[in-house]
């Protein structure tokens, strides 16, 4: 029980606001200590009886948790990039940590700093790009290899959505404390061939590993999937395989998991033992069971270490060695004291690691199976075990994969009583085998079998009821939902049990609560260098262009479009309206189109071909003078005339939207500049007047005219702009003009999504950066 506690303050740690003082920290950490000693000596001299010593117990190693989580953020933050040092050119020497990802345009790295001309952190992630003012082809990196680079580096940063992907948070957990990129001149040079560390010896057996099996299966379907079983590099697995594997459910099997870790360990030491057998005389010196402990646990430990070390990996790992440790010491220890010790010594190594989904999902699974296998319900066998198994372990896991993912897959029982058996035992072995064998039929073998299981997979992923996507539910919700999954698997005959299966209902009917009749809620979602802004009425979805396509791959429709309609609740989208064709405001619409969410588009171009050949939903053109009206909003486009489109530049013919209702409005001004700004103030100055403005062309010293401001008006403007961009938006002067007219400075690149509710008490505008703020932020 200590050691859960331990894990809940470690949880609540890293889910402050801001960092106690170092002062508040060191009394914590003494009063701790001197409570320990206390309760220590009350409890030798019989003061405390047993049942308040534990209490007392459980609640030290809480504090202790979080003092220990606390504790580290403090040490980690303190490596940090200098905001003087931002986006200036610094001489880094180092080598590089990890295994270089490649893309379609450079690569992206790890580097371990050695020297540099200035203060940065001891890692930096960057990217080295090619193609641009003349730069040559990027070389080929490797683990270990020393490089002088000179970079342009920025302090951590990622987009800030609602319920979406902490990207800051992720970089924090991996000790990268500075992106940035590399620059053209003076030309990098490559120092050392190779730095022998322990860590850069792994890495460049993996990446040997990983150019192997490139070499061996080149342009395959699936050789990112075999590269991830081997060495537990993902990255070369397409967007599109990871939406079958989400919709079925199996995500968990395309890595290293800790089923595969225990799997390498159970046969090498199964060998190990039997092979041990064939000799008395051995067998007398040391048993069979002990040889095969120290074997399971060697191969084990190599796999994992060839897998990268993931929070699954670690967690398999660490219990395999508990087992094996106990075993070798005559002893056997019971499930749950392995899984305790596991959670404990991964958190304090790692106590970021509550922040990960794979935490979660990976201790959950493995404490539900324990529940299952573990005596608490009636045993069966044979098939009837595994598909018992399998669906106790699915019903248990729906709160967890709601709450992580907004939703759970519906074929995922199917789906994994096919994939399990032969990824596990026939696909990861194949793979293994080629990993030490030189035989490339052996990979050829592997990835046929995987083309054979993905046919059914994209056939059930393709179902409609494949998947059920769930809002993020409250808090409260989601906690009678683990409730009722831990009620559910009390023993046959608890009184009321079925009761648990009830109490998980109200998350999964549950929908976020829409504006009234003649309210609507916008929010400018922080997407980087680009615009999209979702708008949502009492019956109705908007959407105002779709965001960019990301230099390192994909775009803000795959990235965070989709995924914020699934936590918002967006089923489908009644209007898109792209202003204009520009790819920081059309770069997710090809996305979007292919999700078949949109019911209608508003555009002033021709929409991208489906590559399905799915029919496109109806085009209409976005012209001055159109409009409509929606639950008591009204939707009016004020620009651009139909006379304007041949004859302006793409930004200067982006469609300007206006919404109103009785408690306010809002303008939509996509990229126009001051001539169109001119044309727009002729025909329709008096509409102009917005109580909150979208700034147009992001802040740009190109737009924002004095004129344009004066009949806007606004008492809030919204800068939609990418943190640190190279087009230098929003301008000073700009930022400067709107605050001089009264109006309110919001930003994406520093405040994440801004958040707009316009109702009967007027407006109210906030941030998500400041609603669910974190200390990790802007440092």
């Amino acid at each position: 029980m200590a050691i859960f506690a331990f894990a809940a303050g470690v949880w609540a740690g890293q889910y402050q606001a801001q960092l106690p003082s170092h002062s508040w920290l060191a009394a914590l950490s003494g009063g701790l200590t001197v409570i320990c000693v206390v309760a220590f000596q009350w409890y030798k001299s019989g003061v405390a009886r047993a049942n308040l010593f534990r209490a007392l117990i459980v609640a030290i190693a809480l504090a202790i948790g979080f003092a220990w989580s606390s504790w580290r953020a403090v040490w980690r933050l303190a490596d940090e990039l200098p905001r003087a040092v931002e986006m200036r050119d610094v001489e880094l020497t180092g080598f590089v940590a990890e295994l270089p990802e490649p893309g379609g345009q450079g690569v992206r790295f790890v580097l371990q700093v050695e020297k540099a001309s200035a203060a940065v952190p001891e890692r930096v992630l960057l990217s080295w790009y090619a193609g641009e003012r003349g730069e040559g082809a990027v070389p080929s990196l490797r683990p270990g290899e020393r490089w002088r680079f000179t970079a342009r580096l920025k302090r951590p940063h990622g987009l800030a959505n609602p319920e979406l992907f902490d990207y800051e948070a992720a970089l924090l957990e991996r000790g990268i404390r500075a992106t940035g990129s590399v620059r053209a001149s003076p030309t990098p040079v490559r120092i050392d061939e190779f730095v022998v560390r322990p860590a850069t010896l792994v890495h460049r057996l993996r990446d040997a590993i990983r150019a192997r099996f490139n070499a061996a299966l080149p342009g395959a379907d699936y050789g990112g999937v075999l590269v991830a079983l081997a060495v537990g590099d993902q990255r070369a697995i397409p967007d599109e395989q990871w939406t079958v594997f989400r919709n079925t459910g199996i995500s968990h099997l395309i890595s290293i998991s800790g089923l595969h870790v225990s799997m390498i360990g159970l046969l090498v030491g199964w060998l190990a033992g039997k092979a041990w057998r064939r000799s008395q005389r051995r067998m007398l010196r040391v048993p069979a069971m002990k040889v095969a402990a120290a074997s399971g646990l060697a191969a084990a430990a190599v796999y994992a270490v060839l897998a990268g070390m993931g929070i699954p990996t670690q967690r398999s790992l660490i219990m395999i060695a508990v087992v094996a440790v106990a075993i070798l010491g005559g002893r056997a220890p019971s499930g749950g004291i392995v899984l305790a010790l596991a959670l404990l010594c991964v958190l304090l190594f790692d106590p970021w690691a509550v922040l990960a989904a794979g935490f979660w999902l990976s201790f959950g699974a493995v404490a539900i199976l324990m529940f299952l296998l573990g005596g608490r319900v009636r045993a069966e066998k044979g098939w009837r075990a595994a598909v018992a198994g399998q669906l106790g372990i699915t019903l248990a896991m729906i709160p967890g994969l709601v709450i992580l993912f907004n939703g759970f897959s519906m074929v995922s029982p199917l789906a994994n009583a096919l994939a399990i058996p032969l990824v596990s035992f026939v696909i990861t072995p194949l793979t293994l085998l080629a990993v030490v064998l030189p035989f490339t039929s052996l990979l050829e073998l592997a990835h046929w079998f995987f083309g054979v299981l993905m046919v059914v997979l994209e056939w059930l992923s393709a179902r409609p009821f494949a998947m059920w996507s769930q809002a993020a539910p409250p808090g409260f919700l989601a906690a009678t939902a683990l409730i009722g999954v831990g009620w559910l698997m009390l023993p046959r005959g608890t009184p009321g049990r079925a009761a648990g299966a009830l109490a998980m209902l109200p998350m999964l009917a549950w929908v976020p609560e829409r504006p009234a009749y003649g309210a609507f809620r916008m929010t400018v979602l922080d997407v980087g260098q680009g615009t999209a802004v979702h708008v949502r009425t009492a019956r109705h979805e908007l959407v105002y262009d779709t965001g960019p396509a990301y230099r390192q791959g994909g775009d803000a429709g795959m990235r965070v479009l989709l995924p914020y309609f699934g936590a918002a609740g967006v089923r489908r989208i009644d209007r898109l309206v792209v202003s204009h064709d520009d790819l920081d405001h059309s770069g997710g619409l090809a996305t979007l189109l292919a999700a078949g969410v949109v019911s209608g588009v508003m555009a002033n171009f021709d929409l991208p071909a489906p590559s399905d050949g799915r029919l496109q939903p109806p085009r209409r053109p976005c012209l001055a003078g159109d409009g409509w009206s929606w639950d008591g909003v009204d939707f009016r486009v004020l620009h651009p005339d139909e006379r304007e489109l041949d004859t302006s530049s793409d930004n200067d013919a982006s469609c300007v939207l206006r919404i109103s209702a009785h408690g306010g409005s809002v303008l939509l001004a996509g990229d126009i500049e001051r001539a169109a700004e001119r044309r727009l103030l002729a025909r329709a100055g008096e509409s102009l007047g917005s109580a909150v403005v979208v700034v147009p062309h992001h802040g740009s010293k190109s737009s924002s005219g004095e004129p344009f401001i004066a009949a806007v008006a606004p008492r809030a403007a919204i800068h939609s702009a990418g943190y640190l961009n190279h087009f230098h938006h929003p301008h000073p002067g700009v930022l400067e003009r709107w605050s001089a007219a009264g109006a309110t400075n919001w930003r994406t690149d520093g405040q994440g999504a801004i958040l707009v509710d316009v109702g009967a008490r007027g407006i109210e505008i906030t941030s998500w950066r400041d609603v669910a703020r974190r200390y990790w932020y802007g440092r």
